[in-house]
């Protein structure tokens, strides 16, 4: 799916924007601080309920309204409507999916498949392990269809698990009980996992090649406890010491991707650019994957490529973005960097960011 139209209030510095984007490449151009990055952020948290600049969404809400509204239309037979209202006195989210109410922020995520690459993008790998499982269970989510109840179980066997390890006096049987629940569900996450790993390993190690070929790097999964010994065992051997710490130290909740080069740990190794492309190739390789294995599209937010890459490196990047036929918005500060990167048949739409009188960012058209 892509977008087809969106419609912004009040967000940000951002006059109120009505926007009809190509189905595959759109360029927003603009000076610093007119606004690009806050429209991509508005069509972050259009389909992932939340931004990717603030924790706070309130803080993403113009100064001096009490709210912002995010509407968009996906491409489709029939179109898909999606909608996000925050107010600023409001903590919850009002979601809206083909014009029902009763929506669950997963619906969101499920019907807009999105992935973010910006100038913060590389602390996917010298991060903590927490954003690496976010992003291979983004993969598995979209590809797996029984694993968000498995997850959602999972997680709120550990919630119980740990709530009983903080206790002064453990229950015996009520612990049983939670580590019986958290194994079973513990093991479905895992055996989700590795199916989709051992389906998306050849695919990044493919897009890897295109973008910045090294031999060395392996890409491994680690499942966060013990690979020879059972989930139910593991819990119940280390219950003693997981009291003394207080939460539970090993399951599916420590699993994290193990990137490394020549057998040593990437982030150690590879310079900053490299760094970045290697996120590149993890980011696009899941496009490419959704698109072989489920036949659907991201819509991909790219700030400010022309900085991220050198000349040889767009290319390259754009080059796996044609073939993809995906949707993606990308931001320039110089109009006319990415203009010749393009083949013909690519439909490229130019918009532009300036500043209004009141000092707002307003976007219009190019061409």
């Amino acid at each position: 799916m892509s977008l087809i139209q969106l419609n912004f209030q009040g967000l940000r510095n951002l006059t109120p924007l009505d926007m009809r984007p190509s189905p595959r490449i759109n360029i927003i151009s603009g000076p610093n601080g007119s606004g690009k990055t806050s429209l991509l952020e508005g069509i972050h948290v259009l389909g992932m309920g939340r931004s990717f600049r603030t924790r706070q969404l309130k803080n993403a809400i113009q100064a001096e309204l009490p709210h912002m509204t995010l509407y968009g239309r996906l491409a489709g037979e029939p179109e898909v409507s999606i909608g996000v209202r925050r107010l600023r006195a409001q903590r919850e989210l009002e979601l809206r999916l083909r014009g029902d109410k009763d929506v669950r922020l997963a619906e969101l995520v499920e019907a807009m498949p999105l992935q973010l690459i910006n100038p913060d993008a590389f602390r996917l790998l010298e991060g903590s392990p927490a954003g690496r499982r976010e992003f291979f269970d983004w993969g598995v989510f979209h590809v797996k269809h029984d694993f968000l109840e498995a997850w959602k179980r999972t997680r709120r066997a550990v919630k119980h698990r740990n709530a009983l390890l903080r206790r002064g006096r453990i229950d015996p049987q009520e612990m049983a009980a939670w580590e019986q629940e958290l194994a079973l569900w513990g093991e479905v996450v895992d055996r989700l996992r590795m199916e989709w790993f051992s389906e998306f390993l050849p695919v990044f190690e493919e897009t890897l090649e295109v973008l910045l070929p090294l031999p060395g790097l392996k890409l491994g999964y680690a499942r966060g406890w013990d690979k020879q010994r059972s989930l139910s065992e593991v819990l119940r051997d280390s219950r003693a010491t997981d009291q003394q710490m207080g939460f539970t130290q090993q399951g599916p909740q420590r699993a994290d991707l193990r990137i490394r080069l020549n057998k040593q740990p990437a982030v150690e190794v590879l310079s900053r650019g490299q760094q970045k492309l290697v996120v590149s190739a993890l980011k696009l390789a899941q496009g490419r994957f959704l698109e072989r294995t489920a036949q659907r599209h991201c819509i991909y937010l790219i700030d400010d490529l022309p900085a991220e890459l050198d000349a040889q490196h767009q290319q390259r990047f754009c080059q796996l973005l044609e073939e993809m036929q995906c949707q993606a918005f990308i931001t320039s500060v110089e109009p006319t960097a990415l203009q010749r990167t393009w083949q013909p048949q690519t439909a490229v739409s130019m918009f532009h960011v300036k500043h209004d009188d009141q000092g707002l960012g307003q976007l219009r058209q190019d061409g």
